[in-house]
């Protein structure tokens, strides 16, 4: 089911961050987030999976529907919203524990598995699935951190989908990489988008351009506009998104 945004603003003490966003990211889709640094791309992000709580004086106003059910109202639950949404941010964070141990950890904080050899059996699927296992195997007992980063943001990416989401949030999830290291998450997050709908900030337009599917284009705080990644890129139907594409301004 696609994520629905409606009439969303997001304030921190009196500056308004967000203004007045109306987006559907459609599911089964690579939705890639663009805009000049300090838009507002990352806190839309952060506003989805309820990450922007950790704020401090935050305060929100209108809808997030996820699945059909509003996310900023009062009483929905968080630990579950984040396990239907993952995230991979900026820079990998593996968790200070064995490369086994960072896969499984969701799995055993949600209580998925009742039987060991089950959960041993989804941590070689995830690290199959982001391309590491034939990297790490025979070794998944040892640290992650010994990992180079680009073995650890598809770490990370493994942490994520081992508690089955539905949607994964990246934040720029291959800016700190090498290209071979961004080109391999890349080519991942178009294979993963048949099971997973997948929205991504990204600040560089050519990796829009190779694997988007609708394109949202942001600018201080509001949506300027959005679509198909064809149509916007090919042919945009505002001034500002036309300069910004054409690099008058960045």
């Amino acid at each position: 089911m696609a994520i629905e945004i409606q009439h969303l603003n997001v304030y921190i003490k009196e500056n308004q961050i967000l203004k007045d966003i109306c987006l559907t990211l459609p599911e089964k889709q690579i939705t890639c987030i663009i805009g000049p640094s300090g838009c507002g791309k990352s806190t839309l992000l952060r506003t989805i999976n309820r990450l922007i709580d950790s704020t401090e004086h935050v305060r929100l106003e209108g809808k997030v529907l996820v699945d059909g059910k509003d996310i900023i109202g009062s009483g929905h639950e968080i630990t579950e919203l984040r396990r239907k949404i993952g995230l991979v941010s900026q820079r990998p964070c593996p968790l200070p524990m064995s490369i086994f141990d960072n896969v499984a950890y969701g799995c055993r904080i949600n209580r998925m598995y009742k039987k060991h050899r089950q959960l041993i059996y989804n941590v070689q699927k995830q690290l199959q699935a982001v391309g590491l296992w034939d990297e790490v195997r025979g070794r998944v007992r040892t640290s992650a951190t010994r990992l180079s980063i680009g073995q650890q943001q598809r770490l990370c990416l493994a942490r994520s989908l081992a508690v089955e989401p539905e949607y994964i949030l990246a934040d720029e999830a291959t800016s700190a990489l090498d290209p071979i290291s961004s080109k391999t998450i890349e080519d991942l997050f178009v294979s993963l988008k048949s099971q997973y709908s997948i929205i991504m900030v990204t600040h560089t337009l050519h990796q829009a351009l190779r694997i988007a599917d609708n394109v949202v284009f942001m600018y201080l705080g509001e949506v300027v506009e959005s679509g198909p990644a064809r149509q916007i890129f090919e042919q945009p139907q505002q001034e500002l998104t036309r300069k910004y594409l054409s690099g008058i301004f960045s």
